[in-house]
């Protein structure tokens, strides 16, 4: 697991309700059990600050990092699709988008991100209108035109040419089958930083899904998806992790603010 892409997880899934900041020494604790190392916490950390992501602070504890609007944002936005909330129905109709020339693979990445499949190197389309796609094809320098389109034919054959359904549909039971044994594996007797550890790469697992699959309404989707067997695993174990979880994050938050350390030696 990457410590840049852990303290996305962590600031998204823990920290973003509990004021978007924490002291560094608390990330280097929360992030321990990842196995990631205080240098290469500390080296993300600088990297997401030069990137726009965080904002050094003087907190109580000591240095600390706060999310910055954009970074705020864009995890909103994240935990929404993560959760499945505020995800209404299908309108019949695609958000398309006509590119003057091909955009970079980085630029390509971002509009998978935002829910985007190519129908060709200059055009893409989405089941739902993102509203930063804008604020990227500036960024990115990228002529364009954008519009609204119903297909006038079956839309299952525009869902087959923008995305791979199934090689999505085998990354999530791929998915079930690899966190199965880690979620099984937390039991009654299990500590509250096992619990935290485990759900922890449950939840990281499952953002990767944000890179592959557009979250297509029921309609354009093939009989037995077997995305949503993945979901409700998904679901069941995050909720049952995490009381524990959020103990364990508490308890840390807290050593950091006494100054001491409970479980580790000192960064």
């Amino acid at each position: 697991m990457q410590a840049r892409s852990a303290l996305f997880d962590l600031y998204g899934d823990y920290l973003r309700d509990r004021g978007s900041r924490a002291p560094v020494s608390a990330l280097v604790r929360l992030l321990a059990p990842l196995d990631i190392a205080a240098p290469a916490v500390r080296t993300a950390v600088s990297r997401m600050v030069r990137q726009g992501w965080l904002h050094p602070l003087r907190l109580a504890a000591g240095p600390g990092y706060l999310l910055t609007p954009k970074a705020a944002r864009r995890l909103d936005e994240a935990a929404a699709r993560v959760y499945r909330t505020g995800r209404g129905g299908w309108d019949g109709r695609f958000d398309m988008i006509l590119l003057h020339e091909p955009v970079t693979r980085r630029d390509a990445l971002r509009l998978t991100y935002l829910g985007y499949g190519p129908l060709s190197e200059q055009v893409w389309v989405a089941p739902r209108a993102s509203e930063e796609v804008e604020a990227l094809l500036a960024e990115a320098g990228a002529g364009y035109e954008r519009f609204s389109a119903s297909p006038t034919a079956d839309a299952t054959g525009i869902v087959d040419r923008a995305w791979d359904l199934t090689r999505i549909g085998q990354s999530y039971r791929e998915f079930v089958e690899s966190l199965l044994p880690v979620v099984k594996s937390i039991t009654p007797r299990s500590t509250d930083e096992e619990a935290y550890a485990a759900r922890f790469r449950l939840v990281h697992a499952w953002r990767s899904f944000l890179f592959q699959d557009p979250q297509l309404p029921s309609a354009l989707l093939p009989a037995g998806w077997p995305g949503v067997k993945a979901a409700g695993f998904f679901d069941k174990h995050a909720t049952r992790l995490r009381p524990a979880a959020d103990r364990h994050v508490e308890r840390c938050l807290q050593s950091a603010s006494r100054g001491t350390r409970v479980g580790f030696s000192n960064p």
